[in-house]
This record gives structure tokens, C-alpha cells and sequence, in this order.
């Protein structure tokens, strides 16, 4: 288990703002647990108390809806946060999420950084920005799913994924995932998504095989997300 204060992916999140002592402290008193893909890190209902901090792999934050379809909010990957908002309150957690890769995530107890949230203003204030950003999000997300058309969401989400994962050397997005959760996050039914797709593979505007895809036309891409 690497000690915080070594830890390249803090560069990545609030916990850069940290001072060596207070890293220390934290070193001490997480924990580091392997998640398998599919395994459930947390689920709707369950009182977190702390936040997690992703080591490695990538999963998704999603909602079940009261007829039991599942909609995705958002993806986490390396260097991300999950359950800042117990810190604000005891809540249990509205969300439910689950790794789509395998996973080694390091928990933080939620007394900890309360004590770091205190006595350290600017990390207080990176955690804020962090919570802002997402909460725009999801009002964003909201927009979306009530003002644009399936086929501007699938293109708005294909160029969402490849800015926040990118591609790797064979020119693939650095993301596998199941039709069934592309259409869980644009908000359609599972054979509309593999149709929108489809039609994007015969127009050459993305290159398709198996979960592997590959963006041919990001300026078709951003028109149709635009609504041209």
C-alpha cells in the first residue's frame, strides 16, 4: 500500500493542496481495497462515511429509477473522487457505484478529512470547486436529457468520453463499455443506442468492433451534438 504523501494520483485531486504532515495522517488511517469489475463499491441506501479516492480503473455512478431502469450520472477514473457529499451531511448515498473495470480505490475515514477540511483552507476550497463542478454536471445532464435529441447525446457523450479518457495506440477510445450502459447514459433503450451507433459506423463518422471504438470525424461528431 503506497503512502499518500508518494502517491502520484493525489496530483490529480484536492489532495495535492495537503501539507506532508497532513498526507501523513491520512496514509495512517486509510484503507485499499481491489474491486473486480461488475463488484459493487457502493450501493443507493449505504451510509459511506468518508470519500474514495480511485487508485486505478474506472467505474460508473448511476441512479435506478423506480421502474428499475438504471441511469448513469457520470464515470469515474484515476484520480477522482467518490462521496464527498457525506461530508457535508450524514445522508446514505442517493447513487449506486459499480466498477466497469477493475478497481483498486483507497477509502478515507470521513472524521479525517473533516479535520483537513478545517485547519486547511485551501483544500477546503478545492473540495468545494470539485462538488460545484459536479453539481453542474448534473444540472447539465438535466438539460440533456430534456431539450436534446438521442443521436446529439450518443455524439455529445462519444466526445465527452474521448476528452476525459482519450484513445490508445491503436486509436481506440481508452474506455470499454456495454451497449447496455452507453444507452443507460443517453437515456434510450439499449437497441436504439446499437442503432444510433450502426448508423454512425455506416457514415464512417466512428469505427466500430466488439466495445472497441474508434472517433473518425470529430468535427460530424460536434455538428451533430450541436443539433446540425
Amino acid at each position: 500500500m503506497s503512502k499518500c504523501e508518494q502517491c502520484i494520483v493525489r496530483q490529480l485531486n484536492s489532495l495535492k493542496t495537503l501539507t506532508a504532515k497532513e498526507l501523513s495522517k491520512i496514509s495512517a488511517c486509510k484503507t485499499t481495497r481491489i474491486i473486480k469489475k461488475g463488484e459493487t463499491l457502493f450501493d443507493e441506501g449505504d451510509h459511506i462515511n468518508g470519500v474514495f479516492c480511485i487508485s486505478a480503473g474506472i467505474c460508473k455512478v448511476s441512479k435506478m429509477s423506480a421502474n428499475g431502469r438504471e441511469q448513469i450520472i457520470h464515470l469515474v477514473n484515476k484520480g477522482d473522487f467518490l462521496g464527498e457529499r457525506s461530508l457535508i451531511n450524514d445522508d446514505v448515498a442517493n447513487l449506486k457505484a459499480t466498477a466497469i473495470h477493475d478497481m483498486e480505490v483507497c477509502f478515507i475515514p470521513r472524521d479525517e478529512i473533516i479535520d483537513d477540511l478545517k485547519q486547511n483552507p485551501e483544500f477546503s476550497m478545492s473540495v468545494l470547486k470539485d462538488m460545484a463542478m459536479s453539481l453542474k454536471n448534473a444540472h447539465n445532464l438535466i438539460v440533456d436529457m430534456a431539450q436534446k435529441t438521442v443521436k446529439q447525446r450518443l455524439a455529445e457523450m462519444l466526445l465527452s468520453l474521448d476528452k476525459k479518457f482519450g484513445h490508445n495506440r491503436d486509436s481506440n477510445l481508452d474506455i470499454h463499455l456495454s451497449r447496455e450502459d452507453i444507452a443507460n447514459i443517453i437515456g434510450t433503450a439499449t437497441e436504439s443506442a446499437i442503432r444510433l451507433l450502426s448508423e454512425f459506423k455506416r457514415e464512417e463518422i466512428i469505427s466500430l468492433k466488439g466495445k472497441n471504438i474508434s472517433l473518425l470525424n470529430v468535427p460530424k461528431l460536434k455538428k451533430i451534438a450541436q443539433g446540425f
